[in-house]
């Protein structure tokens, strides 16, 4: 495939076959993301490829929060399948990476830096698509505790997490959803 035709052919997946991505696999496509565009080559991302039993306790809290979300007038046993089905859902995502960004500078830094760091997760994606592996970029809950900081070894002092991405062979590939590009662009005299 081309690189247009990378761009209008991925898609974010959200259902993925049970098979996990092999490690060398996960490498070659996180190599990509140090290639994204980053003023004064600040190079801020940073790759946590998460492991079983981080995954586990992830999707142990992942369970919890499920649970405390839910609707005050919900019993105690819809409240507990409510909880299993979230941890089911995290638990079904093949690879977890989370990527996190350097937050050293001023205001206008970091802002050039998380931008530089969804750029990367950006070319993550695209690299991935090129192999036949589909992401779920997730920004939930789970990715501002704490907590997780602590669980994944990343400072929050020094690092913030920008998102999870969930990696898999795909299971369901959706249909495309976009507005056309008239609806989004302003021409100025």
């Amino acid at each position: 495939m081309t690189a247009t035709e990378i761009i209008q052919s991925r898609r974010t997946i959200f259902k993925f076959k049970p098979n996990p991505v092999p490690k060398e696999t996960i490498e070659k496509i996180l190599s990509f993301g140090i290639w994204a565009p980053n003023h004064h080559l600040t190079e801020p991302w940073r790759f946590t490829v998460v492991g079983e039993q981080t995954k586990l306790k992830l999707a142990e809290r992942y369970k919890e929060i499920q649970m405390e979300k839910a609707a005050d007038h919900i019993n105690a046993e819809n409240r507990a399948k409510l909880g299993q089905t979230g941890f089911k859902k995290l638990m079904s995502k093949p690879t977890i990476v989370v990527v996190s960004c350097i937050q050293e500078g001023d205001e206008q830094r970091c802002r050039e830096d998380y931008a530089a760091t969804c750029c990367a997760m950006l070319n993550i994606q695209l690299a991935a698509w090129e192999e036949g592996i589909g992401m779920q970029w997730s920004t939930g809950a789970l990715t501002h505790e704490e907590a997780t900081y602590r669980q994944l070894g990343i400072n929050p002092e020094e690092e913030y997490i920008v998102g999870f991405l969930y990696i898999g062979f795909p299971a369901e590939i959706p249909k495309p959803k976009r507005k056309l590009l008239s609806e989004v662009t302003r021409w100025t005299p």
